[in-house]
């Protein structure tokens, strides 16, 4: 009878034995499996990214981006009118300090051409005069003609800009 029970505790120590080490395998294949759950976790929501959103809550989104940027782009929209009625006064200036110096150029012309005639038996002190003229006639054609440039220049930015406002209103 010692035998018998000796080779039945022997069976169960062998199964035990046995159990033990499948339990030990499981172990370490679970602490392998669990090691790659944080990259596994970040993978799979990553491409959550890319699941298809229904209409109702990108309706939702859009409404929310529009409602939020609408009052920024009022005010930018704005400033840009304030910049355009500024660079439109500032034009209309230039314009007219333009022909402001155009009419006195005119009129040192006729001026210049009236004392030419009568400085023509004067000898040389009337040519002293007359190149000092000429020069502040040269003078006065060049800033005419930087007014000019500037004019232009300020029409050709307030188009511009009227342009890029339209864009951006016909955009929204």
């Amino acid at each position: 009878m010692a035998s018998s029970s000796n080779a039945s505790l022997s069976a169960s120590v062998a199964s035990l034995t046995t159990s033990l080490t499948l339990l030990e395998s499981s172990i370490s294949i679970l602490d392998a499996s669990v090691a790659d759950y944080p990259r596994l976790a970040k993978t799979l929501s990553t491409t959550r990214h890319f699941e298809l959103t229904n209409e109702r809550a990108l309706a939702e989104a859009q409404s929310e981006v529009v409602a939020e940027i609408a009052p920024e782009v009022h005010r930018l929209l704005g400033r840009v009118e304030g910049h355009l009625e500024k660079l439109g006064r500032r034009e209309e200036g230039l314009v007219a300090r333009g022909e402001l110096l155009a009419g006195r150029l005119e009129q040192g012309r006729a001026s210049a051409g009236a004392s030419a005639g009568a400085a023509g038996g004067g000898g040389g002190g009337g040519s002293g005069a007359g190149g000092e003229r000429a020069r502040r006639m040269r003078v006065l054609r060049g800033r005419r003609e930087r007014l000019g440039y500037a004019v232009e220049r300020l029409r050709l930015q307030a188009q511009q800009r009227e342009r890029q406002l339209r864009m951006s209103v016909a955009a929204q």
